[in-house]
């Protein structure tokens, strides 16, 4: 039996390699195989090779109207994906400034890299606590690769669109409404890194993904208004309670001091006279204290003269 050279792991996909019992095995192909990008350096047929020569012809026999259909012109911020003859040509994107295509079997596309941004239509979308919310988001992006935005994907606008709606939802699908209100920066990081990441192998890098507004039903909205209301009520009543607590405590001290000094009580309803006094009042009602006026009634019983005691009725004697 003759012996087999070759090794069955560098055999080419769709080969046929000699298993350990001799017997043959197929080695399946990819069926998915990647795009293939600068094939320009491959074999070329005859006819590409014949086509070029015949369109360099044409262009100098059709001089000098050929300079302008020849020569193009991209701006700073484009780029130029040249294709001839179907085949991508090796050298990456042109430009900026000038670069020259044969006329017939060359055709590009221009590719425009400056950051674009659009809104990601509003998403009704049912969050992890089971409420139906309504979100929108703007989306900002810029081409990194314009060869693979071109050659990997059919529409790279219209692509990223379709996934950032996607994402949206998806996103917003396992957060809490609590969450989804008050973590929109969080939010939005794991849309762009969720984004960027799909998008990276379309030459697309999304920069920044912001969430624009997020409607709630108004039966939602009534709940949630009349829940603040409520809770705001319930802090004013705690509020209200605490001050009148710190009041009475001061009152109370306010009232152990003046019971250790009876002049500061004298003085203080002076000072409620004179508060009252300044209002204009017709009419003003003050409490005089007993004790003021006990040492002035003790004088005056002691300056009466002492009456007379009538004598004791005589019973009669029958």
């Amino acid at each position: 039996m003759t012996a087999q050279s070759g090794n069955n792991s560098n055999a080419a996909p769709g080969a046929t390699g000699a298993g350990a019992s001799g017997t043959s095995v197929r080695i399946p192909a990819d069926p998915t195989p990647a795009v293939r990008i600068g094939s320009e350096a491959e074999s070329i047929g005859c006819v590409e090779v014949m086509a070029t020569v015949c369109s360099t012809i044409l262009m100098f026999l059709t001089l000098p109207i050929s300079i302008f259909l020849c020569f193009k012109v991209v701006q700073e911020y484009e780029r130029a994906v040249i294709f001839r003859l179907g085949r991508l040509r090796s050298g990456g994107a042109r430009g900026p400034g000038v670069f020259f295509v044969l006329p017939c079997i060359d055709n590009y596309c221009k590719v425009d890299l400056r950051t674009v941004s659009f809104d990601v239509p509003p998403q009704e979308v049912l969050t992890r606590d089971s409420v139906t919310v309504s979100v929108d988001a703007v989306v900002y992006y810029r081409i990194r690769d314009p060869l693979n935005a071109v050659v990997q994907v059919a529409n790279y606008s219209h692509s990223t669109r379709l996934l950032a709606a996607t994402t949206l939802r998806n996103v917003l699908g396992t957060r809490n409404l609590s969450e989804l209100l008050s973590e929109r920066e969080t939010i939005s990081h794991s849309m762009q890194v969720t984004l960027d990441e799909a998008t990276d192998p379309w030459g697309v890098q999304v920069e920044r993904v912001e969430i624009k507004d997020v409607s709630l039903p108004e039966s939602l909205q009534r709940s949630m208004a009349a829940e603040a209301e409520a809770a705001r009520e319930a802090r004013a009543k705690v509020i209200a309670a605490e001050g009148e607590m710190k009041s009475s405590r001061a009152l109370k001290e306010a009232s152990d001091i003046m019971c250790e000094s009876p002049a500061a009580l004298q003085l203080r309803y002076l000072q409620t006279l004179s508060s009252i006094a300044g209002e204009k009042n017709s009419t003003i009602i003050f409490p005089l204290p007993i004790e003021l006026i006990g040492p002035l009634m003790n004088m005056t019983s002691s300056c009466m003269p002492a009456r007379p005691q009538s004598p004791p009725p005589v019973a009669p004697v029958e």
